[in-house]
């Protein structure tokens, strides 16, 4: 199984959208709360500078927001990387 992590902020409807399809596809994932300076910064640093959220990485790989997410299931790619 692949190790997918998404940064997320609590009020955010397109990080519920990302959980909600990773759930359907019945992935696990580990979920990181952009809560202070520090972990946001984290987040930029890995994903290139981005700053909105969610970002989604899987198996280190950075894949970007929800809407990256949800193209990749429309071409048949995401579960590819799922595994």
């Amino acid at each position: 199984m692949s190790k997918i992590i998404i940064y997320s902020k609590e009020v955010c409807p397109y990080c519920v959208r990302a959980k909600n399809l990773l759930d359907r596809k019945g992935a696990k994932y580990t979920e990181i709360k952009i809560t202070d300076e520090k972990t946001k910064d984290e987040m930029m640093k890995k994903s290139g500078g981005r700053m909105t959220v969610p970002q989604i990485f899987i198996d280190e790989k950075h894949i970007g927001g929800f809407d990256d997410l949800n193209a990749l299931d429309k071409k048949g790619e995401l579960d590819k990387l799922l595994k």
